[in-house]
């Protein structure tokens, strides 16, 4: 891991610049960060991140008939139609 210390407004870059980070505040124990990223790579906080590659290995290890088991979702009751107001 490499480890570096920033000012506010001070950056860093990776990938020749492709994509920079700029510290923007720090109040206590939290920092604010800025990223500015290509939009085809994906930046997301590390707990999202480690949560949707959790579904998507729980997803891939079901098998067809693990499936069966799941009865689709029942229809919505219709909606109340609304009477106008009488005056």
């Amino acid at each position: 891991m490499l480890v570096l210390s920033r000012k506010t407004n001070e950056a860093l870059v990776i990938q020749d610049g492709e994509i920079r980070i700029v510290v923007l505040s720090v109040q206590g124990d939290q920092v604010k960060l800025g990223i500015d990223a290509p939009r085809h790579i994906a930046v997301m906080r590390e707990e999202i991140f480690l949560a949707t590659h959790e579904n998507q290995r729980a997803a891939e290890s079901l098998s067809p008939d693990d499936l069966s088991s799941f009865t689709p979702p029942a229809e919505p009751p219709p909606s109340p139609r609304l009477k106008p107001k009488s005056r």
